[in-house]
């Protein structure tokens, strides 16, 4: 498994090559970038019109049965009700909020499948999942933090859309009709590289194609470096936050618990470690909550 997290490390001659032909696309305006699914189109469109009502989600929610279905296995989880079951959408529109359950539906639209990359799909579904994970971490800790909830989840889960297009690219140059790379010249950790180097540039672009909110287009710009985002620094400090925790919550290897503790963002959002240690006890939840989202 590619540690995509990692940004160590040189490219050898063929992946700076490679690096250098997918620049030259992104320069020219030549990349392929993925159209947002409709539904999560409908979604987005609704939740930032005011005029809009939990009868009007629910319809457009209704218009794909799959997605319907697929809306309350989530909202019947553990993680969003617990301790209570939902028979009807409009009741878990009412009993959740229209926001949440917008989330929900995003989620469930835009997935792994949008993307597309032969012989990465174990990547791509590991992106995907991590990206779902540090959303959903990111609200919990937006709760704990005592900060806006609403922004978090939405921002987590595109704050690194770039990188499975950057993939998605970086295989068709590799496999281009001239034939001058030979299939899988490139090491794991070139392709983190790679996927480091143009994951900023290429989120932008696709935060522009899909008219995403504006503090998701600044978390992408200023994931990194959350102390310069000059609108939504809370917001990307709690993404920030929430992809640490999701890191840690898929290879705890990575650091031990003291070190987590130490971590900037940590004492930068004024979390206990009493309030982290509380926040642990939501990984089974958030872990069935991928699960059930990754179907």
């Amino acid at each position: 498994m590619i540690n995509y997290l990692s940004q160590d490390g040189t490219l050898g001659p063929t992946a700076e090559k490679a690096s250098a032909l997918l620049q030259k696309r992104i320069q020219q305006g030549n990349l392929e970038l993925p159209l947002l699914p409709g539904v999560a189109s409908d979604v987005l469109a609704l939740v930032q019109d005011k005029d809009s009502d939990a009868s009007g989600l629910a319809k457009l929610i209704q218009s794909d049965q799959a997605l319907a279905g697929h809306v309350m296995r989530i909202a019947n989880s553990a993680l969003y009700s617990p301790g209570s079951n939902f028979v009807s959408l409009q009741q878990a529109i009412a009993r959740l909020g229209m926001n949440m359950i917008s989330e929900i539906a995003f989620a469930a639209s835009v997935n792994a499948k949008t993307f597309h990359a032969p012989g990465y799909e174990d990547l791509i579904q590991q992106l995907w999942r991590h990206s779902l994970a540090s959303a959903l971490w990111g609200k919990e800790v937006a709760r704990k933090a005592r900060k806006n909830v609403e922004a978090a989840f939405l921002c987590g889960l595109l704050h690194n859309i770039g990188m499975p297009v950057v993939l998605q690219a970086l295989v068709e140059i590799m496999s281009g009709p001239d034939g001058e790379f030979a299939e899988n010249e490139l090491s794991e950790q070139e392709v983190s590289i790679i996927l480091h180097r143009y994951r900023q540039v290429v989120g932008s672009s696709v935060a522009n194609l899909w008219k995403l909110p504006d503090a998701v287009a600044e978390t992408i710009n200023y994931f990194e470096n959350y102390y310069a985002a000059p609108t939504v620094k809370d917001v990307v400090a709690l993404v920030f936050a929430g992809s640490r925790f999701a890191t840690y919550m898929f290879d705890s290897s990575c650091m031990t618990r003291e070190e987590f503790l130490q971590l900037p963002v940590i004492a930068d959002l004024n979390l206990y470690e009493d309030e982290v240690e509380a926040l642990w006890e939501k990984t089974p939840d958030i872990q069935s909550t991928i699960e059930a989202l990754s179907v």
